[in-house]
């Protein structure tokens, strides 16, 4: 997993995907299955545009043939291992813990397509049929896999330019700083 999806992704996706019965061990009933994706064509307010179910499938392709649905595939593990750990002063409940999240695996799939749906949509919304079928078209090519192969290993790297440069230019604008209100008579520390 990168840098990024470390450090952002989790936190992005858990707000989006996690509710109380997720936070925490359930006391009583079990969860509830997720609730089947809202019709293609519901429009958020009145006047918004109709999605086609076309358009919702390009969507879902773009989502999917970039990169993104992979990082959610670290949240429910993640998750696992947060309860996990919250369980080691029980050490006698691990084999059973162990096998209640096993058994719980299909309902966090659904979980995770109801992320997935919802992040469809959201570039239905934003991106027109059309703009959908040409970046569809660029992901399935030879340069698109390529692009969604080194996103990764790019995204790590840019991270880490960014953390040196954000450490250099904090010193600079402070040593510029200093100057200047020393210039003006003032003495910074």
């Amino acid at each position: 997993m990168s840098v990024l999806s470390r450090r952002l992704l989790p936190a992005l996706v858990a707000a989006l995907f996690a509710g109380p019965a997720l936070a925490q061990a359930p006391k009583a009933a079990p969860p509830k299955p997720a609730p089947a994706a809202p019709a293609p064509a519901a429009p958020a307010n009145r006047g918004a545009p109709t999605i086609s179910a076309n358009h919702l499938a390009l969507a879902r392709e773009v989502m999917l043939s970039s990169g993104i649905a992979r990082s959610f595939d670290s949240i429910i593990p993640a998750f696992a291992d947060q309860i996990k750990q919250q369980s080691v002063t029980r050490p006698e409940l691990a084999k059973d813990l162990d096998e209640v999240l096993r058994s719980l695996n299909p309902e966090m799939e659904l979980q995770k397509q109801r992320i997935i749906d919802t992040a469809a949509r959201i570039y239905a919304t934003k991106l027109t049929e059309p703009e959908l079928q040409d970046i569809a078209t660029f992901f399935r090519s030879p340069a698109g896999k390529r692009y969604v192969e080194t996103q990764p290993q790019i995204l790590d790297e840019m991270v880490q330019a960014m953390q040196t440069w954000t450490q250099e230019v904090s010193e600079y604008v402070m040593v510029r700083v200093r100057a200047e209100m020393g210039k003006r008579g003032h003495q910074l520390q």
